[in-house]
């Protein structure tokens, strides 16, 4: 076997262990018994178990940040410049909830290792999450750009909740399946991400937060409350 074949196969062997069993549960010499290689071949193309699930995390996320980029460009030329809010958000939640939903999408080995991802906190990939945050700015940048004079704070709070309602969902798919008694349908995606982008504009759109009123404490007579106090 090629040296290129040869990881492709261990690739191809890690992806599907780790999306069938987890990552705590898959060890090296299951890998490569699935592969077909020798322990030798693991060592040589990736290094460590933790360089491998990070190289399949990088290879999924770099697809759907792609995805998201081509949709965020395109919603801006369409835009002059300057796409709508939604669009931009749009473009944001659209693709990693297409990717891991829908009874076309569930069922693959990429979508399955992605939800796996989600839902098993495993250092590579949380490293590589707080890393890899570029192409999220880009989408920071064409918010500040559709909505001007928005305090900075509110647009990164924005983003990160719409993002926190797409990976939840994913996670969670099938309590809120059980919970709603089949009434919230996870297999109209189209549906899921217009309701997550909906959710989304609201809370950047329905205006400035309140200043928070200063607290009155009850005055106190000798460090005891008198009753007009209450």
């Amino acid at each position: 076997m090629s040296s290129d074949r040869t990881r492709s196969a261990i690739l191809a062997a890690a992806e599907k262990l780790y999306a069938d069993r987890g990552f705590g549960d898959v060890t090296l010499r299951d890998i490569v018994a699935e592969a077909n290689v020798n322990l030798a071949a693991v060592n040589y193309h990736f290094g460590s178990k933790d360089e491998l699930i990070a190289e399949l995390f990088v290879t999924r996320s770099l697809a759907t940040n792609r995805e998201r980029l081509n949709e965020l460009k395109l919603a801006e030329e369409q835009g002059g410049g300057r796409a709508p809010i939604d669009a931009i958000l749009h473009a944001l939640v659209g693709p990693p909830l297409r990717g891991c939903l829908g009874p076309d999408r569930e069922g693959s080995t990429a979508a399955r290792f992605m939800i796996r991802a989600s839902i098993e906190s495993v250092p590579p990939i949380r490293r590589i999450k707080n890393r890899e945050v570029d192409h999220l700015r880009k989408f920071i940048a064409a918010m500040r750009r559709s909505l001007p004079g928005r305090d900075d704070a509110e647009l990164y709070w924005g983003l990160h909740f719409a993002l926190a309602m797409t990976h939840h969902t994913i996670r969670e798919k099938e309590r809120l399946t059980k919970l709603s008694e089949g009434q919230c349908d996870l297999n109209d995606v189209d549906a899921i991400v217009d309701r997550v982008v909906s959710v989304s504009v609201m809370a950047l759109t329905a205006g400035q937060t309140p200043a928070k009123k200063a607290s009155v404490r009850p005055a106190a007579v000798h460090g005891r409350l008198t009753r007009q106090d209450l």
